[in-house]
C-alpha cells in the first residue's frame, strides 16, 4: 500500500478554513500533481515523512538552544478540524500559514544536511549496503523540500499539508 504526505502551496487568501472545502482542494491538486510539481507549487513524501522528520529533530542536538523550526516541514502548523459533517473518509489535513512557512523555508536553507546525517543517519539506514542510497534519497527529499518552502515563502504563501492512503 502506498501513503503520501502531499503538502500544496497556496495564498492564504484563496483558502478556506473548513475541512470538506480544504479536503476537496487538495484532492484536485493530487490529481494534478505533476504539472503541480512541475510549477513549483507541490510536493509530496512517500511513506518515510516521519524518518524526514527525524533526520530535521537532530538539528536539537546541532543546537540544543534554538527553537525547534525543524518540525515545520513535515509537522508543522495546525490540523483542520472535520466539522459534525465530514466524511471520515476524508484526509488528515493541516495547515502552516505564511509566518511557519517562512520559517521552515529559513530552517531548511540554512540547516546542514551533512550535520543532520551525521546525527541521525546511522537511525534511519534499514538494510546494510544501502547506506549510500538511502543517504541520497534522504538528501534528494531535503533539497526538494527546501526548493519547495523556498519558493512558497517567496511567494508569502500557505502550506496545505494531506496524507493520503
Amino acid at each position: 500500500m502506498s501513503i503520501h504526505m502531499h503538502m500544496r502551496a497556496v495564498a492564504e487568501s484563496e483558502i478556506r478554513d473548513d475541512h470538506t472545502w480544504l479536503a476537496a482542494f487538495m484532492g484536485e491538486a493530487w490529481e494534478n500533481q505533476p504539472a503541480e510539481y512541475a510549477a513549483g507549487i507541490a510536493v509530496s513524501i512517500e511513506k518515510v515523512w516521519g524518518a524526514v522528520n527525524d533526520l530535521y529533530a537532530a538539528a536539537d542536538v546541532l543546537d540544543a538552544d534554538a527553537a525547534k523550526p525543524w518540525e515545520l516541514p513535515i509537522y508543522g502548523g495546525r490540523p483542520v478540524a472535520h466539522g459534525t459533517d465530514a466524511d471520515p473518509s476524508n484526509p488528515p489535513l493541516g495547515l502552516l500559514e505564511p509566518s511557519g512557512v517562512l520559517e521552515a523555508a529559513d530552517f531548511l536553507a540554512n540547516v546542514s544536511f551533512d550535520e543532520l546525517w551525521n546525527v541521525a543517519g546511522a537511525k534511519l539506514v534499514w538494510s546494510r549496503g544501502h547506506e549510500a542510497r538511502t543517504r541520497q534519497e534522504f538528501l534528494d527529499c531535503h533539497r526538494r523540500l527546501a526548493g519547495f518552502y523556498g519558493r512558497a515563502a517567496a511567494a508569502g504563501h500557505a502550506v496545505v499539508r494531506a496524507v493520503w492512503a
